[in-house]
């Protein structure tokens, strides 16, 4: 626990350098604090902040940074977000195709935070609509999974014994008949309660036709939008370090670790902030995400977010991504 002395030199000293990108220095802390402490006292007390792993001393410079730990501590304590610090300046998104309101949204996140803008398309209701069974061979099966708006899915599967077509058919008729219309999720939890009264034959098939399904929704929903990686090859803190760039760019390629990130965020309310180190999932030291859901009708369907140092304004970021989020939800909605 911090005293409010070391609470109140620790904010000064990150918002110092959140806006001057400098190492801060005990006299530099005395005037912007308006604390009325010696130096002695100041030093004191940055040293003890440094032994708690809040802030650190880089090796060219007696001024002090803060560490992740301290950014954590800042951001869940210290922060306070002033309205209007984005103006007018946001422009409305029309509800147009869906994918052109994501890329818009992920372009605007990088234009207003001139750092990386990161959206998660919409996530399409999984819901069950056709679907038919064709013997290929001996226990071999094509399934074809049909979804509301047209969309088909095929996989082949094997069986636990080989079965005819009219016993395909006779499958085929009991699933559309009993799940048509419901999400892939309800029919896999009906599945569960009437598994007893089906014959194994058709239970396995109901049960790898929803497989098969809920496989074709996740590969749909792997998509994220980015916008703006090379607004980081202008930030200080990356410029001069290429591997720290490189990492960077091979994250915003490969995008899996993006998702994985993005996907936790959507389980959560409102926006979170992600600091480099904290966690697998944001693996950099360097980097910190500021993510929020947005909803479509009152259910979340994805998640965006903006990139970019450690040292971000994370109170103008927050807004950014606030706003933002409601503003895709909105447009969405409309359509």
């Amino acid at each position: 626990m911090l005293d409010e002395r070391s609470k109140s030199l620790l904010k000064t000293l990150v918002e110092r350098y959140i806006a001057d990108g400098q190492p801060v220095g005990s006299r530099t802390l005395s005037k912007a604090s308006g604390l009325e402490l010696s130096p002695a006292t100041i030093r004191n007390v940055m040293a003890d902040l440094e032994e708690l792993g809040l802030i650190a001393s880089p090796h060219t410079s007696a001024g002090r940074i803060p560490t992740a730990r301290g950014y954590r501590l800042f951001v869940d304590t210290m922060l306070t977000a002033q309205p209007g610090l984005i103006g007018v300046e946001t422009a409305q998104l029309q509800p147009d195709q869906p994918q052109r309101v994501i890329a818009s949204a992920a372009q605007m996140l990088s234009n207003l935070s001139s750092f990386v803008g990161v959206v998660t398309s919409p996530k399409k209701p999984s819901v069950f609509h056709h679907i038919e069974f064709l013997r290929l061979g001996e226990r071999r099966v094509l399934v074809i999974l049909v979804s509301p708006d047209g969309d088909v899915q095929n996989r082949v599967i094997f069986t636990a014994q080989d079965l005819s077509q009219g016993e395909l058919q006779e499958a085929s008729n009991r699933l559309n008949a009993s799940y048509a219309g419901l999400t892939l999720e309800a029919v896999r939890e009906r599945l569960r309660h009437e598994v007893d009264a089906l014959r194994g034959e058709i239970a396995g098939l109901m049960s790898a036709a929803v497989q098969v399904g809920s496989e074709a929704m996740q590969q749909q929903e792997e998509r994220v939008v980015v916008s703006g990686e090379r607004n980081l090859l202008t930030v200080q803190d990356f410029s001069h370090d290429m591997g720290s760039l490189r990492r960077l760019f091979d994250l915003f390629e490969q995008k899996t670790q993006l998702m994985r990130l993005l996907d936790t965020s959507s389980r959560a309310e409102g926006v979170r902030i992600y600091i480099g180190g904290e966690s697998q999932v944001v693996p950099y030291e360097e980097l910190s995400i500021v993510s929020a859901p947005y909803e479509v009708d009152g259910q979340v369907v994805g998640t965006l977010g903006v990139i970019g140092p450690t040292r971000m304004a994370y109170d103008r970021m927050i807004q950014i991504v606030d706003i933002t989020s409601r503003m895709v939800g909105q447009a969405l909605s409309q359509r």
